[in-house]
């Protein structure tokens, strides 16, 4: 058995300590990491300096990677988020008593042994942790090497405080950053009973393709804003602005802003605040030739097919005309990694038509795609957002990362 294989091992047999801990010491763990967090801050950020030494400043990965005392503040605070939710665990989902006279309970219980692969992002550790951790599931993290040492540092503040208050460690455990440990853990179905990728388009095809283990899709977020023929353009400005500009290296962020031809000569005024940002726009002919008398031509260019459902995950987008919301409609559809899509309009039935036609985990209106996350969305704090329809759809949250099972009660029936 080599070194990965006894960690996985470790980490399922870290599943019956986690079955039997009680939710008051659960959210007691949760409340001292945080505090242990802070306490580490400049630790966590010398480590993090280290990792950012590796990455091109203008890779959407280094401000993914990037950690600054108010993001560690905010994952401090994303744990005592999820101490306050209620526990998801042992809920009754449904009871009754059949013919035979036994009693069944459906029982909300842990996935097991979850698997996450993600790239960038260091804040991601400490979030599938809690989550998994109340959740009553281990962990197994496999991080990608451009943010290796701050991970590492992460791990080991946890398993201090879970060693701290007597609890299995294993119950986290963090897998080298190496390719050959991606392999590895693909075909470890002995172990793992579900694993999520979270990062890019290619990770995630790779992992679906060729992993053993039930897959959760997370991710790539190729995301369109539809601005309606009945759209309010100070509205719309705001929240194409903030859309674009708030974190553009995030899965939420708008990619393309679809307007319908009505509109065009708000088009100046919709982009107008982006050209701060020095958003480069990438405009299909007929939006081109209404912006390039008004936006900065140096940041101007004429869109080809490439440059649409493409995730940019940076301060650029294209911008597509159509005739009607059914074309946008269709034009989403057919381009969308359905994550997040948004419409702009006042017209309630165009609206509607959009929230029933639209395939995608979370549909908007008059709002920035930026809202999905699971904080925002109430959940404390999320592994990912799930673009599938099975076994969940839209952030992953606490309810997200468990399963069920059947407690059948009994009297001496026996079937015949």
């Amino acid at each position: 058995m080599n070194k990965i294989d006894s960690q996985l091992r470790q980490a399922k047999l870290a599943t019956i300590c986690l079955a039997v801990t009680p939710v008051n010491k659960v959210n007691k763990v949760l409340r001292a990491v945080a505090a242990a967090i802070l306490r580490k801050q400049e630790a966590i950020l010398s480590a993090n300096q280290k990792d950012l030494l590796s990455i091109n400043k203008a890779d959407p990965r280094y401000d993914r990677a990037l950690l600054t005392p108010a993001r560690i503040k905010d994952i401090a605070g994303q744990l005592r988020d999820v101490v306050k939710l209620p526990s998801p665990l042992n809920q009754i989902l449904e009871q009754r008593t059949v013919k035979s006279g036994l009693r069944l309970s459906k029982i909300s219980a842990p996935l097991g042994v979850v698997g996450v692969i993600y790239e960038s992002r260091p804040n991601v550790t400490v979030e599938v942790f809690s989550l998994l951790f109340k959740s009553g599931n281990a962990c197994v993290l496999k991080g990608g090497k451009e943010a290796d040492t701050t991970n590492t540092v992460f791990v080991k503040i946890i398993q201090k405080v879970l060693m701290a208050n007597k609890i299995n460690s294993d119950c986290v455990i963090l897998l080298p950053s190496n390719r050959s440990a991606v392999k590895q853990l693909l075909k470890a179905d002995k172990y793992i009973d579900v694993l999520i990728p979270r990062g890019n388009a290619g990770l995630i095809k790779y992992v679906r393709e060729n992993s053993t283990i039930p897959v959760i899709e997370t991710g790539a977020g190729m995301v369109h804003t539809y601005f309606d023929k009945s759209g309010d353009a100070k509205i719309g400005a705001r929240i194409i602005f903030n859309a674009k500009t708030r974190r553009p290296s995030l899965c939420n962020a708008l990619d393309t802003l679809i307007i319908h031809q009505a509109r065009l000569k708000d088009l100046p005024a919709l982009t107008a605040p982006l050209a701060k940002f020095k958003v480069k726009i990438f405009a299909d002919k007929s939006a081109y030739k209404i912006l390039k008398s008004s936006y900065q031509v140096d940041l101007l260019k004429l869109a080809g097919k490439k440059d649409f459902g493409r995730e940019f995950l940076s301060l650029q987008m294209s911008v597509k005309t159509v005739a009607s919301a059914e074309e946008a409609i269709e034009f989403i559809n057919r381009h969308s990694s359905k994550h997040s899509e948004a419409i702009i309009a006042s017209d309630k039935k165009v609206t509607e038509k959009f929230f029933v036609q639209v395939d995608a985990a979370a549909v908007y209106s008059n709002a920035s795609t930026a809202f999905t996350d699971g904080g925002q969305f109430g959940l404390g704090a999320e592994i990912g957002i799930s673009t599938q329809k099975l076994h969940a759809r839209g952030p992953l949250g606490l309810k997200e990362l468990t399963s069920y099972k059947w407690i059948v009660r009994g009297q001496g029936q026996t079937r015949y």
